[in-house]
């Protein structure tokens, strides 16, 4: 009588089944889209990484105390700094910072907590969205022409509020959304809980979903904040430049970025060369908000 041969266990042919082999069609696209994926996110990452070196490269030498600190030379003039222009840009942001969170975490506030699926609140939304596709320089002749152009703020016409107020057109978009989205992501549990215990739609809002949400909420203000920082064009239409210090709110003011377009465009290596200093403390302010942004998100988390 033969011998019966033992077939092999079941598990054994399950394991060799799983064995990774390289020869198989679907695991060769597997390799090369991998690979085409890595390379696009390279290339994604390239722009970045050549912008923060050409201008670390061509203004990074130049930073000092006296750029920090001075005024801007005279057109054709060696020395100076850019001093007047970081107050300017701190005044200008600070202006569209008072008036774009507290009306953007506000409406965030209403579109996610009293009117969710009604048609006034799908509205809103809608025009979120749109003005936040909007070109920044169609901000600054809307402003130009509704506060520069009129001289509403005592008689004066270019000035900080009219620049602060272009940028808070800029920043609600981001703020609104931001807090929408934040507000939804807070469970409806932590709601039902306060409302149980008697608790206010008030008090429930400002002591409970707030505070739950606050991580993104504060990211998304920080984002808007580095956006406007870095505008220009609607700031031409509304700040202007001016080349001394800020004289007030109502006056016109000197910001980086303007800055960086005058200096840049003018026939002189000095001004140039401030518009690469400049160039660069604009980028090293904007990658740290956005870092602190970051930094924000990850130690609430904590």
């Amino acid at each position: 009588m033969a011998p019966s041969t033992t077939p092999a266990p079941a598990a054994s042919v399950f394991a060799r089944s799983l064995d990774f082999r390289a020869s198989l069609s679907r695991n060769r696209w597997n390799s090369f889209f991998s690979v085409l994926a890595g390379l696009f996110a390279v290339i994604a990452v390239i722009p970045l990484v050549l912008v923060l070196g050409y201008v670390l490269f061509m203004g990074g030498s130049l930073i000092s105390a006296r750029l920090l600190t001075e005024l801007p030379p005279a057109p054709g003039l060696d020395g100076g700094g850019i001093g007047n222009a970081i107050l300017g840009t701190i005044v200008v942001t600070l202006i569209a910072s008072l008036i774009a969170i507290p009306v953007g975490v506000g409406g965030g506030i209403y579109l996610a907590e009293y009117s969710r699926s009604g048609w006034f609140a799908q509205f809103v939304r809608f025009g979120t969205n749109v003005l936040a596709g909007v070109p920044s320089i169609i901000c600054g002749v809307f402003i130009y022409g509704l506060i520069v152009s009129t001289r509403v703020f005592f008689g004066q016409s270019y000035s900080a509020m009219a620049g602060g107020i272009a940028l808070a057109v800029l920043m609600l978009p981001t703020v609104i959304k931001t807090t929408d989205e934040a507000l939804k992501l807070v469970p409806q549990e932590l709601r039902w809980g306060a409302i149980g215990i008697g608790a206010s739609r008030f008090v429930t809002i400002t002591r409970i979903t707030l505070p739950a949400a606050f991580t993104p909420i504060a990211t998304g203000v920080v984002l808007g904040i580095a956006r406007a920082a870095g505008e220009t064009a609607p700031l031409i239409f509304t700040a202007l430049f001016s080349p001394f210090w800020p004289e007030g709110v109502f006056n016109p003011i000197a910001t980086m970025s303007v800055l960086i377009f005058n200096f840049a465009i003018m026939p002189y290596e000095a001004q140039n060369a401030l518009a690469w200093a400049a160039s660069f403390v604009l980028v090293v302010m904007i990658l740290g908000a956005n870092l602190f942004a970051r930094w924000v998100g990850r130690f609430t988390r904590a």
